[in-house]
């Protein structure tokens, strides 16, 4: 199985942002945790801080992966756009799995509300990075099961 984990916008800064938030590990630090733990999964790691790469990245992946995880950051709430392309891809037969390291129903009222979570076979959050790892776990059950 090939699982493409997707981060949006200003999460190339975790463990370094709003620590109190986002907790003080780094993403390159927690990806190889995960790839430790999923030693049968092959793994690739995409971040982008811009909406047209993710939206790009998205639509290469139909051909080459069996899943995404995708922490879409900010733009969860406010990019139709990736809400649209995570759409098209799982109607091309790539599942995707939403997730943030923060409980976003816990946050501000603005972060409430997540474009791609009608989109997504599944949103998980609010468990810090370990949201990845449940995200992984979730496209491994997806496949066992469809």
């Amino acid at each position: 199985m090939k699982i493409l984990i997707v981060n949006g916008p200003n999460l190339n800064l975790l463990g370094k942002r709003n620590t109190k938030v986002y907790g003080n590990q780094t993403f390159e630090d927690y990806f190889e945790v995960l790839k430790s733990k999923f030693i049968d999964i092959e793994f690739e790691y995409f971040q982008s801080n811009v909406e047209g790469e993710i939206i790009d990245k998205l639509h290469s992946a139909v051909e080459c992966f069996n899943g995404v995880v995708l922490n879409a950051g900010g733009y969860t709430h406010t990019s139709v756009a990736i809400a649209d392309a995570v759409e098209a891809v799982g109607d091309m037969g790539l599942p995707t799995v939403e997730v943030h390291v923060s409980n976003i129903l816990a946050r501000e009222d603005f972060r409430h509300i997540s474009l791609l979570s009608p989109r997504c076979i599944g949103s998980i959050w609010g468990f810090g990075v370990t949201s990845y790892e449940l995200g992984v776990m979730a496209l491994i059950y997806n496949s066992q099961n469809v």
